[in-house]
Formats: C-alpha cells, sequence, structure tokens
C-alpha cells in the first residue's frame, strides 16, 4: 500500500511558523525553496506508485519524500548512510521536502528501504523522467532560451578496480566457481582438484598478484587453458550455461583468446586484437575501454547557452541541462549527437544551434542535423596537407560543381555521376600556372581534371567556412560547457561512482545532472533577487521614500504636539479650578 502527500496544494495555514523570520527567509532563498516550492510537485510519484497496491500490504514511506531523498542524495554525493542522518536531523532537507512534523514515520527512512527504492526507479527508467520534467518545469519557470544549445561528453569511473589480463582471467574463474558451489555444489566435485585449489578460495588468488613480469606470458597461457578446461567441461549442461557467471567466462574466453581449427589447442590473442568492447572486471560486465581515457563509461551532456559578453545578462539567464545520455566507454561521440536532438525535441526544446568539438563534427551528423533544422558548429576532424592545395582552396557550389580554382580560374568542363564530379580546366592556363605543382588535379589529353566525391566538396566547404570570422565567433561559446563538465564532477563527484553496471551508473549520472539543474536555478533566483534590491537603492526611488518617511514623521509630531497641548490645557484648568475652590 503506498502513501502520498499532495504537495501541488498548499495548506491554509502555514506549517513553518515556527521558524523565525530570518531563517525562514534563508531558506526560501536558498535550493531548498526551490525545491519545495517547484521540483517536489514535479516528481514521478504517480509512476512508481504504480508497482503497490492500492490497500492491501503495509503502507509505504511518503514516496514523494523518497523520491526527492534519492535525487538529494545524488545532488550531494552522500553514502545510505549520510542520506539517512541528513533525512533525519538537517532543516534544510525537511524543508525541502516538505516535512513540518516531527516523527520517525516522516524524518527516517532505513538503508533498505534507500536500496529497494533505487532499483524500482532504475527498472522503471523514472530517473530520466525525473530529469526531464524538472527541465521543462524550470525552462518555463525561468524563460530560457533554448535555440542556442552546445554539446560535450565526460568520462566515468564505475566502483570497480582496474585489472590486468591474468586478473581478469583468474577473478572470472572464481566468480564462476563461487556460484557453482551455492547454486550446483553436486557438480564442484567435477571439477578437477588443482583448478579448485587455485581459483576457489579468495585467498589463494593472490598468487596471481606476485607474478614476475617476466612469467606474465607463461601464467597468462597457464589460467587461459584452465578457462578452456572449464567452458568445455560443462558446455552441456543446460542449467550451468545459463548461470551469468558461465556466461562471462565464454566472453573472456571469446574476446581475450584463440582457438585452431580442432578447437584443442588455445592461445592469448595480442593487446592489439582485443576489442574495446572486451570485459574489464567481472564485477562490473557493462563497462568497456577507451584508448584515449581508459576504463568505465562516458556521459553526453548537452546545455543551453546564452551568446553574450554582458556578466549581469549571463549571471540571471539560466544554462540548463536539456538531456544526457550514458554510454559505453568504446563508443564514439559521433554516435550521440542525433539521439541528443531528438531527445530535446520530445521536451520542446530542440535547439537552433548546437556547437560541439570535431568528434560530433561528422558529414552524417551536419547533414542529419540540418534536416531536424538544426546548424552544427563543429570543425572538421583532421586536416589537409599544409604543403599541397586541398579540396578547401577551390570554390564549391551548393550541389557540389566546382565553380574556381585557387588561382580564381573558372572550370571549362564539368560532369557528374551519381555522387562523382568532375571538372575539367584548360591544360594550357594549368601548365602556366605557379600552383600547378602542388595542385590535386591531374593532367590528361585535353584538360587538367580534379575528381572527387560530393562529400568531399561538402567537407570542403566547411573547412573553407571554419577560416571565417563568423565561424569563429559561433565556435568560440563551446570552451564554456568545459566549465559545466567541472561543476558537475565538482559537486557532484560524477566522475568516481559508487556503483557499478549501465543501470545503476546511468541512474547516478542523470540524477546528478538534475541536481546541478536545481544548484544553477538558485544562483538565477539569488541574481535577479540582487538585481530587484539594487533597484529599489535607485537614488531617484531613496529620495521618494525619505520625503514619504519625512513627511509621516512630520504628521505624527504634529499630532503628538496637539495632544500634548491640550494635555497642559487641561491640566491647567484643573488647576486654576482647584485654586478658586481653596479661595
Amino acid at each position: 500500500m503506498f502513501s502520498i502527500k499532495d504537495h501541488k496544494t498548499r495548506p491554509l495555514f502555514d506549517p513553518w511558523q515556527h521558524l523565525g523570520a530570518r531563517r525562514r527567509q534563508l531558506l526560501d532563498q536558498s535550493w531548498a525553496g526551490l525545491f519545495k516550492l517547484h521540483i517536489l510537485p514535479e516528481l514521478p510519484v504517480s509512476e512508481i506508485a504504480r508497482q503497490f497496491h492500492a490497500h492491501m500490504g503495509r503502507p509505504s514511506k511518503e514516496l514523494g519524500t523518497v523520491l526527492g531523498t534519492l535525487l538529494l542524495q545524488q545532488y550531494h554525493d552522500l553514502t545510505d548512510e549520510e542520506t539517512v542522518e541528513q533525512l533525519a536531523f538537517n532543516i534544510q532537507w525537511h524543508y525541502a521536502l516538505d516535512i513540518p512534523e516531527e516523527s520517525d514515520r516522516l524524518k527516517y527512512v532505513c538503508p533498505k528501504t534507500l536500496w529497494t527504492m533505487r532499483q524500482r526507479m532504475i527498472e522503471s527508467n523514472l530517473d530520466q523522467q525525473s530529469l526531464d520534467k524538472i527541465v521543462i518545469k524550470l525552462a518555463g519557470l525561468f524563460d530560457v532560451d533554448t535555440r542556442f544549445q552546445r554539446i560535450d561528453s565526460v568520462h566515468v569511473q564505475s566502483n570497480m578496480r582496474r585489472l590486468g589480463r591474468v586478473t581478469i582471467f583468474s577473478q572470472t574463474i572464481h566468480k564462476f566457481l563461487v556460484n557453482l558451489c551455492r547454486q550446483q555444489r553436486d557438480l564442484l566435485q567435477a571439477v578437477s582438484a588443482p583448478i579448485r585449489k587455485r581459483y576457489l578460495k579468495k585467498a589463494a588468488l593472490g598468487c596471481f598478484a606476485q607474478v614476475k613480469p617476466s612469467q606474465t606470458a607463461k601464467t597468462l597461457e597457464r589460467v587461459a587453458g584452465d578457462l578452456l578446461n572449464l567452458v568445455e567441461q560443462f558446455k552441456g549442461h543446460e542449467t550451468v550455461c545459463a548461470m551469468h557467471s558461465y556466461k562471462l567466462m565464454q566472453r573472456v574466453l571469446n574476446e581475450q583468446c584463440q582457438l585452431d581449427d580442432d578447437g584443442a589447442k588455445i592461445s592469448v590473442k595480442s593487446p592489439k586484437q582485443i576489442p574495446s568492447g572486451s570485459l574489464q572486471n567481472p564485477s562490473d560486465p557493462d563497462a568497456t575501454y577507451s584508448g584515449h581515457k581508459g576504463q568505465g563509461y562516458q556521459v553526453q551532456l548537452m546545455e543551453t547557452y546564452l551568446p553574450c559578453d554582458d556578466a549581469q545578462q549571463k549571471s540571471q539567464s539560466l544554462n540548463l541541462i536539456t538531456d544526457v545520455q550514458v554510454q559505453k566507454a568504446c563508443q564514439s561521440d559521433t554516435q550521440a549527437l542525433i539521439p541528443a536532438i531528438e531527445a530535446a525535441e520530445r521536451k520542446d526544446l530542440a535547439p537552433k544551434r548546437v556547437v560541439a568539438d570535431a568528434l560530433y563534427g561528422s558529414d552524417d551528423n551536419y547533414r542529419q542535423a540540418k534536416a531536424h533544422g538544426v546548424k552544427l558548429i563543429a570543425p572538421v576532424l583532421g586536416s589537409e596537407r599544409a604543403k599541397n592545395l586541398g579540396l578547401s582552396d577551390f570554390v564549391f557550389a551548393n550541389s557540389g560543381k566546382t565553380l574556381s580554382c585557387p588561382a580564381g580560374c573558372a572550370p571549362q568542363l564539368t560532369k557528374r555521376k551519381k555522387t562523382r564530379w568532375m571538372a575539367g580546366f584548360n591544360l594550357d592556363t594549368c601548365r602556366q600556372c605557379p600552383l600547378a605543382p602542388n595542385c590535386p588535379g591531374q593532367s590528361g589529353k585535353a584538360y587538367r581534371y580534379l575528381r572527387y566525391e560530393e562529400k568531399a566538396a561538402r567537407i570542403a566547404r566547411r573547412r573553407r567556412k571554419e577560416q571565417s570570422v563568423n565561424f569563429i565567433e559561433q565556435y568560440r561559446w563551446r570552451a564554456g560547457i568545459e566549465g559545466s563538465i567541472s561543476q558537475y564532477d565538482r559537486r557532484t563527484g560524477v566522475k568516481h561512482l559508487r556503483y557499478r553496471g549501465y543501470a545503476r551508473v546511468r541512474f547516478a549520472a542523470v540524477l546528478k545532472a538534475a541536481g546541478i539543474n536545481i544548484l544553477r536555478a538558485t544562483a538565477v533566483l539569488m541574481a535577479r533577487r540582487a538585481v530587484k534590491g539594487s533597484a529599489n537603492a535607485d537614488p531617484i526611488a531613496l529620495l521618494s521614500r525619505l520625503w514619504s518617511v519625512k513627511e509621516q514623521f512630520t504628521a505624527h509630531f504634529n499630532a503628538a504636539c496637539r495632544i500634548l497641548r491640550l494635555r497642559l490645557a487641561i491640566a491647567d484648568g484643573y488647576d486654576q479650578t482647584a485654586a478658586s475652590m481653596a479661595a
């Protein structure tokens, strides 16, 4: 049975009256006030409530409180135990989650409940729904201009140790034998005693950490042979083949080893032959390898920006993270641009211009982004040879037709066949041209020919535009996302996560990005309040306020004087009456 509190309807009487005016003001101006008013009502409580029965079972913790706690946990980068303490004693958390009452039922949650609810959110993809709702809410609340956006990636590491090849083999075998002992103990006796002695006990694995570098190749062949023996021994047993640890052994065997035609002799592949998506650690099978950044995952981040150098105007505009995608480390950044644009379109936050580095600037991305109505500002990957002339030195039409050569001469002949173009230049003119030795054209019987693909012409036009002042002015705003990635890591610790597995890494990365949006929105609110306060401090406004205060003081002073004179007159009258009676 679920428990839900309506956070959208405001109470008739303020339950936070027990706080002083100063403390209440601090809470309202902090992230807690923004969270309470605008974020808490947007959490996907109704979606997770479907996993509970409406009437049967023990009542759950208030679902809004639990979902908000999980979001704040990632925002502040806390462990489960630290999260329990913050929920129990931190008044900012109480105010943000709208819990004015004092009771264990409302302000205490055990770590097991956090683990269970986190798993439910992961399985239901509610982390992404939470981010989408928060982004849409903040975009409308702060009137965010989504026309200009930029994208980049950051490498993150899950909670796993970096292993060498020998350790990968031995840990995979150990994992299988432990699971076999738990699930099929009778089959464990069929494994040879030397293999059980070497791999079953955790303490026995320490011998592989003491292998000398000169003995690494021989040790690797031995553990590879043990792995092959176990795979072959149980390949006909359906129950064992369905075990996750057995499938890991098969994966390691296919990725790291090579069998002869008979399948009897095994050899270990060289490091260059191993794919980047190979198993890096049996404890995190989803983690892959990037030759540039190492083991782990990568997070694609797209955010809005304001192309303006006015510091005050930028401080009052919200740079909103509109989309977060978690990928494997072996995936290229090229594959992330179009999904990010489509995700922004689904939230009605579609950009008109996206700035990115060269890895996103492939020709396919450029054309697909244009089909979505998005102008991609990204340099072309690679460069042409500096000594020779390239296609970018020629002038092409949008269709790909050659208009002129680097010397300014127009072709006398142009032909197109499917996606290939050919331009023919005057042979005599080209012979006398001083640029001829470095020209990519080739002399023929009648013309000097330039042959190229239509795609090459498009790339050449883009290279030519990269030298323009307009491109440089637009592309310089890409550097700002490096600061956003730095803030993303410093405030939330996203580069070193406490979780393993793709789903849990995605959960943490997405909610941490939502926390950054809340942090930025709070800063914008404070900047706008400061500007509003300085406007109230305008000299003319201050003079008018002082004049009104002076008028009020004069009126009160005159009234007090009249009352005093009246009292003196009354007292004087009393004195005269008493004197006459005495006489």
